[in-house]
């Protein structure tokens, strides 16, 4: 059986098994192969790309020359780097295809074009004094997009949109089945979406496309087995990874860490049951102790580490809200690590704050009991993306179809 494409997180390593056939009948697998290789890695050069794929070099150049002629790669200076032979051509994405991706949290819409290589291009954070209805994300995405699209150079074109939702999504059609922290329950949002700006669009869950962004570009690439746990302002979520392929569970909805129980009879979650994950360990805590308001959640970060780092009046009540965070977080993650064994656990969104901040308590809780096993060698590891990867991810979900067939995606009609 054919793998689909959806199901892979990332194209396999260019240090890999060969991933192309000289065979005229596989001249699609071969340009989605190329084009694949050259998207997860930003760019290689033409000798690079012989040797990933087992293409000769006359396949590779007319490969790459269609890759150019449709407006997906761009051949730019010579491999400098080559140390016998002539100095190979570089393949790099071209900044002509571009992505809209889309993102609605509790307190702000986030939007950005993201070219292939996962370049991000023009992000706009549009903030909300209050959780945004569906019908205000269509209307700020389409505003939004209005002035990105006018402002695009000659040449530039938006091949379709990703949105990140924090919430269930149905896989079916992409409409929210529920996002509680939003109070959005049955709304066809990709449809409104795709309606409003004139592009197909493509939905998952935030967690799980950030997975996917990990997977392709971040601290898990090349990881087979590892979960990326997110923590943001509509609550926590994860996306697993094992064997190399994103966990979706029998209806889509895998990896929901969120809602592990993390203590008994603790804080009212959203999904109606006690001390979940989400209800124990949140973004708004940190935002009080520290003092910030919610319209600068950009610096929450750097100000929590700061004055912990000081050690001034006052910050003993912030090292006990992030100390027991820590060690409730670690309780959640040493269920995951029992479950799945994964090699590593990124974390992300305002859980990287808790590991910066007091590794030593993520630690212990993580490794609490002694045994040895599943818990033992596991890495732990920030999401180097930062707040960017679910736009990454995001854009990960438009760019499928495109990666999956070049030459038949991107030389159909132009996106209205």
């Amino acid at each position: 059986m054919q793998e689909r494409a959806s199901e892979r997180v990332a194209p396999p390593s260019p240090t890999g098994p060969r991933l192309g056939s000289n065979r005229d009948s596989t001249r699609q697998h071969n340009l989605a192969a190329v084009l694949g290789l050259v998207h997860s890695t930003s760019g290689l050069s033409r000798a690079q790309l012989t040797r990933a794929t087992g293409l000769n070099r006359s396949t590779i150049a007319a490969l790459v020359g269609e890759l150019v002629q449709l407006g997906l790669v761009v051949e730019s200076d010579l491999d400098q780097t080559q140390q016998h032979g002539r100095p190979s051509i570089m393949i790099e994405p071209s900044p002509d295809a571009l992505v809209l991706a889309i993102n609605p949290d509790v307190d702000a819409v986030s939007v950005a074009l993201v070219g292939l290589g996962g370049r991000i291009v023009s992000p706009v954070r549009f903030h909300t004094s209050n959780p945004p209805s569906a019908a205000e994300v269509v209307n700020i995405v389409s505003a939004v997009y209005t002035g990105m699209r006018t402002s695009l150079p000659p040449g530039r074109r938006v091949l379709g949109a990703g949105l990140a939702v924090p919430g269930l999504v149905d896989p079916a059609d992409g409409s929210v089945i529920e996002a509680p922290q939003l109070d959005w329950r049955g709304e066809p949002l990709s449809a409104r979406l795709a309606e409003a700006l004139g592009l197909p669009v493509s939905a998952a869950n935030d967690a799980v496309v950030g997975a996917r962004a990990q997977a392709a570009f971040g601290a898990g690439r090349d990881v087979p087995d590892f979960a990326y746990v997110f923590g943001g302002g509509s609550g926590i979520g994860g996306g697993l990874v094992s064997g190399g392929r994103l966990l979706r569970g029998a209806t889509g909805f895998a990896g929901q860490l969120g809602h592990t129980l993390v203590r008994t009879d603790g804080a009212e979650c959203s999904c109606g049951s006690r001390g979940c994950l989400e209800a124990e360990v949140t973004r708004v805590a940190l935002l009080e102790a520290a003092g910030l308001p919610s319209g600068e959640v950009e610096d929450l970060e750097e100000v929590v580490l700061e004055r912990l780092r000081s050690g001034g009046a006052g910050t003993g009540p912030l090292r006990d809200v992030v100390e027991r965070q820590a060690a409730l977080l670690g309780v959640g993650l040493r269920s995951v690590v029992n479950h799945l064994n994964p090699s590593m656990i990124v974390l992300g969104g305002f859980l990287r704050i808790l590991a910066r901040a007091v590794p030593g308590v993520l630690d212990d809780a993580l490794r609490a009991g002694g045994g040895r096993g599943p818990r033992e060698n596991v890495a732990i590891e920030l999401a180097p993306l930062g707040a960017d990867s679910i736009l990454v991810g995001a854009a990960e979900l438009a760019f499928e179809p495109l990666l999956a067939d070049p030459a038949g995606y991107a030389a159909g009609p132009a996106p209205a």
